[in-house]
């Protein structure tokens, strides 16, 4: 029962009496400890500028990689064609290339899969709106 209340008043101390120590929350002086926080604060720009948001960041990021993957994957069917359209009645040949041609649209469903749950979660969960460009200025 003696561990029991040790524990219970260390537990009080830590919830109660360490965010007072470390905000410093005591009015000394008339001035709020707080005020003082404030005007030693450093403030850093953003180095990407103003108008750069998180999310635009990561959807700019996420566009590039969607090409870079979008081109692979067009490289990959038409290597896959290719091993087909020249297999000459070999059987392996045409497995190779129906293959080829099968795992490229299955890593295709499943990147843009990714990229619309990845939409979902940045735009719609942290409800920022998508940016889009207006081409009629």
């Amino acid at each position: 029962m003696k561990k029991l209340i040790v524990i219970f008043s260390i537990s009080l101390f830590v919830v109660l009496g360490i965010p007072n120590l470390v905000y410093g929350l005591e009015t000394q002086g008339g001035t709020d400890d707080r005020d003082l926080l404030k005007e030693n604060s450093v403030n850093l720009d953003n180095p990407l500028g103003e108008d750069i948001t998180p999310q635009s960041f990561i959807g700019t990021i996420i566009q590039g990689v969607l090409g870079i993957v979008g081109s692979l994957a067009l490289a990959m069917f038409i290597y896959g064609g290719f091993i087909w359209m020249t297999a000459a009645g070999n059987a392996e040949q045409v497995t190779k290339g129906k293959n080829v041609l099968v795992w490229a649209t299955l890593g295709l469903v499943i990147i843009f899969s990714s990229y619309a749950l990845v939409r979902f979660v940045i735009y719609d969960l942290i409800d920022a709106p998508p940016e889009t460009t207006d081409s009629s200025t």
